[in-house]
């Protein structure tokens, strides 16, 4: 019989790699960020809307920056994430940036075992779910953390770019969820030629599976949008157009690269 796959200590033990490299990397532009940057993109910053004195739930927050950004906006957040590592930096950083930020680590699944509150908002962005097997446990997260009119706000990248290999040269992956997807990587999105090698666990989610999973956990759709850029300059082959505003050069606007959803806690 095959040994079960432990997802959880593969993909936390992958973070705690890639953290180590990310915190000094160009990409997340740390010296940046102490000296006062945001690290949110408007995308987000248009769907959260005024924060001031807003309770806030950000889940898998990896090191912190955005979590930080959204207390330096006056709102009162909680950052979530299961790699110690990127938990520890993210408290390092509240300290040295003097933010109120607070952070928990563990798997989200477990959270309502290590965390008793209720927000206004819940967060989560940008390469979050596909580290997730189970939305419906996911969905279930979020609304039991959400006050009775809090709002989820949500940001992604867009299932149709998981169907590509990493040349976005052919569709090399299932838009639907198969099951558990396990990859082997040199290097990290944040630097490519970083001298680091990794097995990671991930899953690929359609837009179906995430809408219904919230629908069917009490949550109502606002608002659905999707965007054909990234504001990440985090894939192969790309070219900016715009400021935070990249696409695959020759796919040009042919595919969305980013979808948002805002629901409301009926």
């Amino acid at each position: 019989m095959d040994k079960p796959l432990d997802y959880l200590e593969i993909n936390k033990n992958s973070w705690n790699k890639r953290t180590e490299f990310h915190v000094h990397s160009e990409f997340y532009d740390l010296h940046g960020f102490l000296q006062g940057n945001s690290s949110l993109n408007p995308i987000e910053l248009e769907l959260l809307g005024d924060l001031k004195g807003k309770a806030v739930l950000h889940l898998q927050c990896h090191f912190g920056q955005d979590s930080i950004s959204l207390s330096r906006l006056g709102a009162e957040v909680v950052g979530v994430d299961l790699s110690d590592k990127a938990i520890q930096t993210a408290r390092d950083l509240a300290d040295q940036t003097n933010s109120s930020a607070k952070f928990v680590c563990c798997d989200i699944y477990d959270l309502p075992n290590h965390l008793d509150q209720e927000f206004d908002i819940v967060f989560t962005s940008y390469g979050t779910i596909g580290w997730l097997p189970d939305l419906n446990k996911w969905a279930n997260v979020i609304s039991h953390f959400l006050k009775p009119i809090g709002k989820f706000v949500f940001v992604e990248f867009h299932p149709v770019v998981w169907m590509f290999d990493d040349n976005f040269e052919k569709v090399g992956y299932n838009y639907f969820n198969t099951g558990p997807i396990v990859e082997k990587e040199k290097g990290t999105y944040a630097d490519r030629e970083t001298d680091i090698h990794q097995e990671y666990v991930y899953w690929n989610h359609d837009l179906g599976e995430v809408l219904s999973s919230l629908i069917q956990n009490g949550l109502q759709i606002s608002s659905f949008a999707e965007y054909d850029y990234s504001p990440y300059n985090c894939f192969q082959h790309t070219v900016e157009f715009g400021p935070k505003k990249f696409k695959i050069k020759h796919l040009d606007n042919k595919i969305p690269m980013v979808y948002s959803i805002v629901a409301d806690k009926r």
